[in-house]
């Protein structure tokens, strides 16, 4: 009998396991089948749209859009690059590419140098924040769209481009021979004393061998300058490589320690990095900066560091990007960027902010409610969250410009009359003596005269909008006097705003001027003065109680932890 029941369990259990396999092998193959099916109609659709259609087309334009809205359906962060696009991916991983390292734009009708890189060819040629571009190797550009003159300026090192450009306030032209070099962008933009206690180091981006940047960057502030504590800024820091951002924690973390860790849908992806080298410091007290420019890299960055109570996190709520991208190659020398698994810091938490899998009807993204965050701990016990980026330790109020400075460096303005400056001023003091005093605030206001500006702040554009309802559903005539008083009040005095708003644009004005005598360096050496982070992130340090107070749990609550999913 026991043995008939064996039996019976065990086909039982065949026939279950036939089943699935077979229901497995089902839907696999019907999945096979939509896939071939799909292809094929969409093969047949060009084809027929390629013999039909009333003017030639261009195929490969036309498959690169249909491509670019399939991954676009899915995420912003799956995406396909053409073979033409892979030295503007090189340079976002590597921070390398083959030019003359300067950021060109334009201005009206023309292309122009926006900011020369210190140290490279278009600085040391001479070249300034203003220039014109005529033509290159011979080719007239002054019809030419940025993306076409930078492809120009890109390519193998060691080639010699002759330029041909104008200078606005000499309005001649002049002539000038530019090698080639591989331009390597140092990701840290400055490092430096605050004060004679204080460190700071500013990370743009996290391109390959940015840690060791850090690293270089820290122990010559500790050992060198004599910092015992020390500001790591990672505010409008995109972010960038996942294993540099490891590397980053690891400096500053006990080995052994994890760091973050991924999982999708393919095992393979499923991986934890953990902290596998000695650490360069692990008590100085550190201030980590953020805002909402802050993404990817800079979160598990900050994130861990919040995690492991190993510094204290301050600004603003950064972006939340918890979606990790995998490179993979294709034909014909093209890649795909494609999502592969979400990230997960120390505590258990992923902090993306949308979520992409369950689309509105409309095809909108929500972002996660504060309804639906988890509450985790970090190792000490304090409360952290899920699903909407890093909530800073110290939150900061988010700093706006004022709608006239905005409008000013919108519409050049700033721009132009720095190049107007530069122009006629060989030298000025060091980045954190300069001022706008009287006589050159003056001399921009003028300036500003002389040039067909307007603007209109906020409110004026919401009372426009909201006329405009009033006309269509028709109330404005019986409340047009109301508008129109409303109006009077909310418009701009261009003259009695620039004297309101005068600290402001100030700021604006001295930033780029002096960017265009001390580069990089200079902008952020200048933009301290004005920085309320910053003076807050040296109130903190300077008094290491209040440090210390921030990482302490207020009260030890026993919390489970969140699923990764």
């Amino acid at each position: 009998m026991k043995t008939n029941r064996i039996l019976k369990a065990s086909l039982a259990l065949s026939i279950v396991v036939i089943m699935g396999l077979s229901f497995w092998s089902f839907k696999t193959d019907q999945k096979n089948f939509e896939i071939s099916k799909n292809l094929d109609i969409f093969y047949t659709l060009f084809r027929e749209l390629n013999l039909f259609y009333v003017d030639d087309i261009k195929p490969e334009k036309l498959i690169k859009t249909g491509i670019d809205d399939m991954l676009e359906s899915l995420d912003p962060y799956t995406t396909y690059i053409p073979e033409d696009e892979m030295d503007d991916f090189k340079f976002m991983t590597t921070g390398e590419y083959g030019g003359i390292g300067a950021l060109i734009s334009r201005r009206g009708d023309h292309i122009v140098v926006a900011e020369p890189y210190e140290g490279f060819p278009a600085q040391k040629a001479g070249l300034k924040a203003g220039d014109v571009f005529v033509e290159l190797d011979g080719k007239q550009v002054n019809k030419s769209t940025v993306e076409e003159v930078s492809a120009l300026l890109k390519g193998p090192a060691k080639k010699v481009l002759k330029l041909k450009m104008l200078r606005p306030e000499t309005k001649k032209p002049f002539e000038v021979e530019i090698i080639r070099e591989e331009i390597k962008i140092d990701p840290v933009t400055y490092a430096g004393m605050l004060n004679d206690k204080i460190g700071y180091i500013r990370l743009s981006s996290f391109t390959d061998g940015c840690a060791d940047r850090i690293k270089e960057s820290f122990l010559d502030l500790r050992d060198k300058k004599g910092a015992k504590s020390m500001v790591i800024d990672l505010r409008s820091n995109p972010g960038g490589l996942l294993g540099e951002a490891v590397k980053m924690v690891n400096l500053f973390v006990r080995h052994g320690e994890e760091v973050v860790s991924t999982k999708g849908k393919v095992a393979t992806w499923d991986k934890t990095y953990r902290a596998t080298e000695q650490p360069i410091d692990t008590v100085m007290p550190l201030v980590v900066l953020v805002n909402r420019g802050s993404a990817s890299a800079s979160e598990i960055v900050s994130g861990a560091l919040q995690d492991l109570d190993r510094a204290v996190i301050m600004g603003k709520r950064t972006f939340g990007k918890g979606l990790v991208q995998t490179t993979r190659d294709l034909s014909y020398n093209t890649k795909l960027k494609v999502t592969t698994a979400k990230y997960y810091i120390p505590s258990g938490r992923c902090i993306q902010a949308l979520d992409y899998s369950h689309r509105n009807k409309d095809g909108s993204v929500g972002a996660i409610p504060d309804s639906l965050m988890h509450e985790f701990t970090t190792k000490k016990g304090r409360k952290v969250f899920d699903g909407g980026g890093i909530i800073p330790d110290v939150k900061l109020d988010q700093d706006t410009l004022c709608d006239l400075a905005y409008k000013l460096i919108q519409d050049n303005i700033v721009f132009d009359y720095a190049t107007k400056y530069a122009a006629k001023h060989t030298s000025i003091a060091p980045p954190d003596q300069f001022i706008i005093d009287d006589a050159t605030f003056e001399d921009f206001h003028q300036f500003l005269l002389s040039k067909p500006f307007t603007y209109e702040s906020r409110s004026e554009q919401s009372l426009k909008n909201l006329i405009e309802t009033a006309k269509r559903e028709r109330s404005y005539d019986d409340t047009k006097a109301e508008f129109d008083a409303l109006g009077k009040k909310l418009t701009k005095n261009v003259d009695s705003d620039l004297i309101k708003f005068r600290k402001e644009v100030n700021s604006v004005l001295s930033d780029e001027i002096v960017t265009r005598y001390y580069y990089q360096k200079g902008a952020v050496i200048v933009s301290f003065r004005d920085d309320t982070d910053i003076a807050k992130a040296k109130t903190i340090l300077n008094n290491n109680q209040e440090y210390l107070s921030i990482l302490q749990p207020v009260h030890v609550v026993p919390v489970s932890k969140g699923t990764k999913k």
